[in-house]
């Protein structure tokens, strides 16, 4: 039912996931990775800073379901970056998914003084097939323009906030003329745009929830998608966005939304 992208080393990533950053301490990870998995997500989206790799390996293990019928990602935090630090919190995180690789691994914020190095670790970890598709988060087009003289290796993913409310198509366009793919994240905006009217009244012609449009939004503009939910109910409602497609003039409209809105940090901070 989800449909794959191919990145650009070849390998295929599903364009819908489950993203499990959760900041409550009391709710079950483990679980909700265990439901998503039963329902039929394959992609799992975590990292070191959500402190819950742990519960996400068990998670996978308890499931049954291959390990290569998964795709996991995970990333390096801005306290880890450098060569070595990288090197050595990639292996940490292995020993706590309990796998000997992952499907992607990320950059997780431009840390301005170590993302150079970082992503020399990066090269490494993929050289190594540790990683069988590495890329960054949260990068914009300068960030990248400081990179291309360091490397030869073009990163598969590029990992940014996404949603009507903060729509940066010169972001989408850069990477697309690269053959970086797009993911995606806080396309919910966690819920702070769920009583906007126009996104209702779109909501209410396809018979869908105003959740379910911002992630059709998302997948219709190519990008990979990570809604982020630990609720059985809404872990399925998640899933049922394929039987409907946005008309052209209702995503033209949506395009025009953005108003800045944001639920994690600029990445321009970051330059």
């Amino acid at each position: 039912m989800i449909p794959f992208v191919t990145l650009n080393n070849g390998i295929q990533m599903p364009q819908l996931g489950l993203g499990i950053y959760d900041p409550q301490p009391d709710h079950d990870i483990r679980q909700a990775v265990l439901w998503a998995l039963e329902m039929g997500y394959r992609l799992l989206d975590t990292a070191t800073i959500y402190k819950n790799e742990r519960q996400v390996g068990q998670a996978m293990r308890d499931s049954g379901i291959a390990r290569d019928e998964i795709f996991l990602t995970t990333k390096v935090w801005n306290e880890d970056q450098g060569y070595e630090s990288t090197l050595k919190a990639f292996d940490e995180s292995l020993r706590k998914l309990q796998t000997d690789y992952v499907d992607l691994y990320l950059i997780h914020w431009p840390v301005r003084e170590h993302r150079l190095q970082t992503w020399k670790a990066l090269e490494k970890i993929y050289a190594e097939g540790r990683a069988r598709a590495v890329g960054v988060s949260n990068y914009y087009a300068p960030h990248f323009e400081e990179l291309w003289p360091h490397t030869d290796l073009i990163p598969a993913v590029n990992q940014f906030e996404l949603s009507p409310y903060c729509y940066l198509p010169q972001e989408l366009d850069y990477c697309r003329a690269r053959g970086i793919q797009v993911e995606g994240y806080a396309s919910l905006v966690r819920g702070l745009k769920s009583g906007d009217s126009r996104l209702i009244a779109i909501a209410e012609k396809y018979g869908k929830s105003t959740f379910q449009i911002l992630i059709k939004w998302s997948l219709q503009q190519g990008a990979v998608t990570i809604p982020k939910s630990v609720t059985k109910s809404r872990l399925k409602a998640n899933l049922e966005v394929f039987d409907f497609e946005i008309s052209p003039e209702d995503m033209a409209q949506m395009n025009t939304w953005h108003d800045n809105t944001r639920v994690a940090e600029d990445p321009m901070d970051y330059y």
